[in-house]
């Protein structure tokens, strides 16, 4: 199903579809490869899909683990105009970036094209790393940059790029 250009017609749609469409969204803009991000979230290929149209029949636990890959937060707040004691609760935003490009020479190399003073989410900088691994020079890797990469295929399942 896809989803509507029209914002009165996309609230009009099942919250797991609406849910599906920004989890697809967000792993494009990442351009996380579906079969990648199933694998970190440590679910089938079919299963994402089947995410990503927001299907009902997929248990939640599943939903979480790849918002968990995407750095999506994915929290409970009252509906419409319910008050909450005490005035409005911020929620912290989807993105926690927390990588600076220019601490991990590497990663400066590959994201070239980026400010070097930019942060980055773990899902970014795996993306990074995947998407450009043949031009990563492994013999000059920094230690810092090395548990990085270490940190991100353990717990984010980025495919195991030195030995």
């Amino acid at each position: 199903m896809t989803i509507p250009p029209n914002n009165q017609t996309i609230q009009n749609l099942p919250v797991l579809v609406r849910l599906g469409g920004q989890i697809t969204a967000r792993r494009k803009a990442l351009k996380i490869r579906a079969q990648s991000c199933a694998g970190a979230a440590g679910i089938s290929r079919v299963t994402l899909h089947r995410i990503e149209k927001g299907e009902s029949g997929v248990n939640m636990g599943a939903y979480l683990q790849v918002c968990e890959v995407l750095d999506l937060h994915l929290g409970l707040v009252p509906l419409g105009n319910q008050a909450i004691e005490g005035g409005t609760k911020q929620i912290a935003g989807p993105d926690t970036p927390h990588l600076r490009i220019k601490d991990y020479p590497q990663l400066k190399t590959l994201a070239w094209q980026l400010d070097e003073e930019e942060y980055l989410t773990d899902a970014e900088a795996m993306s990074i790393y995947e998407r450009n691994k043949r031009f990563l020079d492994l013999e000059h890797l920094e230690n810092h940059e090395r548990e990085l990469m270490q940190r991100l295929t353990i717990n984010r399942g980025m495919e195991q790029l030195f030995v």
